[in-house]
């Protein structure tokens, strides 16, 4: 049954609703799935209720879904038993099963390539008398091992279908790992000064387009902070952060996924703009924003630690920097898994039937 078009969006969320293109990826509108965690994927197998739980999201209108994180074909990449496998025969077919409902339902998706490094801890892990790894632990041999289980990642990526892929760089797991000073003491190739730090990164960047192709689309998401401290840092001056991503996109990315808490705190000092609109300026490339979007800030972070949830807020001043530029895309988190219609209600200004965030939400995959 042909999926119906959607209604047309209402004047003041406009900017949010026209289409966007990156190679064969054409999105119809601006609306993003951000990847979370949910551990329902029990020995790292997605389900016919995981197929089923972003169908939903792409009936209600999402324009792009980035899945979860998913594990590379690595023994040390998951931190989970929980969460799922990109590789595998059984896994590889819930993907499958994945991508043919999303497709059925009119909606766009592509996978979270993910190795957590050192963030990988206790025992309740897949392969456990396997330790975790990290820069400091990893010889080139080792190393070459993680590049080459990211490649075939990216190709079972498009043999099943997806419309792309991004890797996870950010928050502090194991691509990430490599890229901060604190976390590498490696005095090798992979180490060292900026260069040698965004080795292990760029090698993964052009693994993932040898073996996808060149017209096959390459998120990448990056962040300043990660899971074990919010205040970090990935690059204190824009022309740091430049540095940082030039050799990745000379690898291969096209698009850069932007991991902020809020996201339109400004991220330097003597600008407004935040780290999506910096990437943008700095590099030229389509980038994502997310952050709290849709959320009233002013209380979510304690509501989480009560297990309360966060109430919507004004996409006002979202639906204003898209109308400047800043930025490209918008990824939704928390709001879409309390409510799968949200980027449908939205568009058709029906802000009083959305629903706000709520804790419940996040034991579910209602």
């Amino acid at each position: 049954m042909p999926v119906p078009a959607p209604r047309p969006a209402v004047p003041a969320v406009a900017p949010l609703f026209r289409p966007f293109s990156v190679g064969h990826l054409h999105l119809p509108n601006r609306t993003v799935m951000a990847p979370m965690t949910r551990n329902f994927c029990p020995g790292g197998v997605p389900g016919p209720e995981i197929a089923e739980y972003y169908a939903r999201r792409a009936r209600g209108g999402v324009g792009l879904i980035v899945t979860e994180g998913t594990v590379v074909g690595h023994p040390a990449a998951a931190p989970t038993t929980d969460v799922p496998r990109f590789h595998g025969e059984d896994a590889l077919a819930g993907w499958a099963r994945v991508v043919e409902e999303v497709h059925a339902a009119g909606g766009r998706i592509i996978p979270q390539l993910w190795h957590a490094g050192l963030e990988r801890k206790g025992d309740a892990v897949p392969h456990p008398q396997v330790p975790a790894v990290g820069p400091a632990t990893l010889s080139e041999a080792d190393i070459a091992d993680v590049v080459a289980a990211f490649g075939r990642a990216a190709a079972d990526a498009r043999r099943l279908g997806f419309d792309g892929l991004e890797l996870h760089g950010g928050h502090g797991y194991l691509i990430d790992q490599f890229l901060r000073p604190e976390s590498n003491p490696r005095t090798d190739g992979y180490g060292g000064d900026l260069g040698g730090r965004t080795r292990f990164a760029a090698e993964v960047v052009a693994a993932c387009r040898a073996a996808a192709g060149y017209d096959f689309p390459i998120f990448l998401r990056v962040s300043q902070w990660t899971v074990s401290d919010f205040g970090a840092r990935l690059a204190t001056t824009p022309d740091e952060l430049y540095l940082l991503l030039a050799p990745l996109i000379e690898a291969g990315v096209d698009v850069i996924d932007c991991s902020t808490r809020r996201f339109w705190l400004p991220e330097f000092p003597g600008s407004d703009l935040g780290l999506a609109g910096w990437v943008k300026k700095l590099t030229g490339l389509p980038t994502v924003a997310v952050g709290s979007v849709g959320l009233d800030d002013s209380e979510f972070l304690s509501a989480l630690v009560e297990g309360r949830g966060a109430a919507n807020a004004s996409l006002d001043r979202l639906v204003e920097s898209l109308e400047r530029d800043e930025f490209d895309l918008v990824a939704v988190g928390r709001l879409l898994l309390s409510d799968p219609s949200w980027v449908a209600k939205v568009r058709e200004g029906r802000h009083s039937e959305l629903s706000p965030f709520s804790a419940d939400a996040l034991l579910s995959l209602t």
